[in-house]
């Protein structure tokens, strides 16, 4: 092993201390996993960053210690939004390390570090089975059809109706009555497919609860507000909030483009509430009300 360099030296703790508060991340993760396999795949990542630890500390002959702060950020992201989730923004922070590495051609087990991290992590962040995840399909349903159907459905109701308090009544008995009835409709069409990927229930209930969640956030400023055109600028407002908080969500978890899927569902949404708020207006005209 050739020495290190001085001017390569403030790197490698830098990233020494990386691979090392990596390894303590993936050990608190695993200390919350409640699925043996997918305990087991943490295990075998920490293992891989201590390694990686090991050699560069070959190379600075000196001892760092983890960043806590980040040990503690990525155990809350997990605990909150699941362990899938964090492993994959901790992983998209490493990229900049990753490039990093192949830089240093002059170490050859340095550059194995690279490798490592390109392949062999991402094959093991890959068996993680997270149940969330098998149920994505059944949350991007009952929020989808929320979304598009209710900006529409309330955009409508704003001007046919024009009373905060009696579009939040019509809303909420609607919404409920949707909730339930996509949730009914999921239970059945998953347990028509059969396999063992999914459960009926669970697909109800995330499906359902994906719906409801939406339909109380949308309703929320008729509730609070007299003035139904500010409520439905809110109510817009707080869709375009959902969609972006959910479509980041995915797009980490799943590795997909965030800005393809914000743009396409975000589109569907308001076009559908444009429309509405069309047809509410024409109504109104022709009921005279």
């Amino acid at each position: 092993m050739m020495d290190l360099l001085e001017k390569d030296r403030v790197d490698f703790l830098r990233y020494q201390r990386g691979e090392l508060t990596a390894s303590y991340v993936y050990q608190k993760l695993a200390s919350i996993e409640k699925d043996k396999a997918n305990k087991d795949v943490l295990i075998r990542i920490k293992h891989e960053e201590q390694k990686h630890y090991n050699i560069l500390r070959r190379y600075t002959k000196t001892d760092v210690k983890p960043d806590m702060k980040v040990v503690n950020k990525f155990y809350w992201i997990a605990k909150i939004l699941g362990n899938t989730f964090a492993i994959k923004k901790m992983e998209s922070s490493e990229i900049d390390s990753l490039s990093a590495y192949q830089v240093y051609t002059d170490y050859p087990d340095i550059h194995d570090i690279a490798v490592d991290e390109s392949k062999h992590e991402d094959e093991l962040i890959a068996m993680i089975n997270e149940e969330r995840l098998n149920y994505m399909g059944s949350v991007v349903l009952g929020l989808n059809d929320a979304l598009v159907e209710f900006t529409g459905a309330l955009a409508g109701y704003t001007l046919a109706l024009n009373n905060s308090t009696l579009i939040a009544l019509t809303g909420s008995i609607t919404g409920v009555a949707a909730a339930l009835s996509m949730a009914s409709s999921e239970y059945l069409s998953t347990k028509s497919d059969g396999g063992d990927s999914k459960k009926p229930f669970n697909a109800a209930i995330y499906t359902g609860f994906a719906y409801l969640v939406t339909v109380v956030a949308l309703i929320a400023p008729f509730m609070i507000l007299k003035n139904v055109i500010v409520a439905l600028f809110i109510m817009l407002t707080m869709a375009l909030l959902i969609i972006a908080a959910f479509n980041y969500y995915y797009s980490v978890a799943r590795g997909e483009s965030f800005r393809k899927r914000f743009t396409e569902m975000a589109i569907l949404s308001f076009s559908v509430a444009g429309l509405s708020f069309i047809i509410g207006y024409i109504l109104k005209l022709i009921v005279g009300v």
